[in-house]
């Protein structure tokens, strides 16, 4: 039996015990449009709505996800793979009861586990469903190997983009790139627009426009829009504070578009189901994308 039979027959087994945790991966074709700012502040709104919300920092080199919720986490992904400690131990605590885990280099290294060591890793992985409501993947920005992986893997993806002309064209960039993957199937994947940093309704709807026309015609993909953000100078405020917006400056502009968004996400119960499939499907998949590339 190869790798990907023994992969394929790790997900069946892991999938029939594993729950049913809404994943999300929040992603963008650039660096610095909002992807960390809509990660931690869409956790707050899950969170103040009674969902249980972990966030895994997949931003690998970057702290941006600590810098916001202000804090700092002890252990990593990695701590998980090669210290022998569970999930429990390497979630820190960030306000409002979220969790947060740092993938570190630990993401890297599940591409050189064996079979025996990955299905211990999943068993520890698989806790998550029972400690989470919500997962919020922040990938990193652009088109890098890792963060096709992780939109490749995620039943619900969130693009980030913002009127600069740049943004929009390296978000489709990122959707041809994601295209051209033999394991991208639309049908099984809900791809959503965020359009960041408007001054309107109108000019975040234009943003979608631009990007669901060309990926429509020339992608066959068809995207959904979930909302703008507007334009908030709180929202820079925060970041200095090392405190989510929605907490520093609940009454802000960006904070009532944050919480439109997650009300368009939890609103009926076939959107809560968005993105349910459970850990173990999310991190198999992800380790399989991997294991193809070495």
């Amino acid at each position: 039996m190869d790798q990907a039979e023994q992969l394929r027959k790790l997900v069946g087994q892991q999938i029939q015990h594993s729950g049913s945790t809404r994943v999300i991966a929040v992603t963008s074709g650039k660096g610095g449009v909002g992807k960390t700012s809509l990660s931690v502040n869409l956790a707050i709104q899950f969170s103040k709505k009674g969902q249980r919300v972990v966030i895994i920092d997949a931003d690998f080199g970057l702290a941006n996800v600590e810098i916001m919720l202000g804090i700092r986490p002890r252990y990593t992904m990695s701590d998980l793979i090669h210290n022998d400690m569970s999930i429990d131990e390497i979630i820190t605590e960030g306000p409002m009861g979220i969790g947060f885990i740092s993938g570190g280099s630990g993401v890297q290294d599940m591409v050189n586990l064996d079979k025996e060591q990955l299905r211990i890793l999943i068993g520890k992985l698989v806790r998550l469903d029972t400690l989470a409501d919500v997962v919020i993947v922040d990938t990193g920005a652009g088109i890098s190997d890792s963060v096709l992986e992780f939109v490749l893997s995620s039943p619900e993806v969130l693009i980030v983009a913002t009127p600069e002309p740049t943004s929009i064209t390296d978000a489709y960039s990122l959707l041809k790139t994601v295209n051209r993957s033999k394991e991208f199937v639309p049908e099984e994947k809900k791809i959503q627009i965020v359009s960041n940093r408007v001054s309107s309704k109108e000019e975040g709807r234009e943003i979608y426009e631009k990007l669901n026309i060309v990926s429509t015609k020339f992608l066959n993909i068809h995207l959904e829009y979930l909302g703008e953000i507007f334009q908030d100078a709180n929202v820079s405020k925060a970041v200095i504070e090392q405190k989510p917006v929605s907490l520093a400056y609940p009454n802000s502009v960006s904070v009532k578009s944050y919480q439109e968004i997650c009300n368009r996400m939890t609103d009926t119960e076939e959107e809560q189901e968005e993105g349910k499939g459970g850990i173990a499907k999310f991190f198999l998949t992800f380790i399989r994308q991997k294991k193809k590339k070495y």
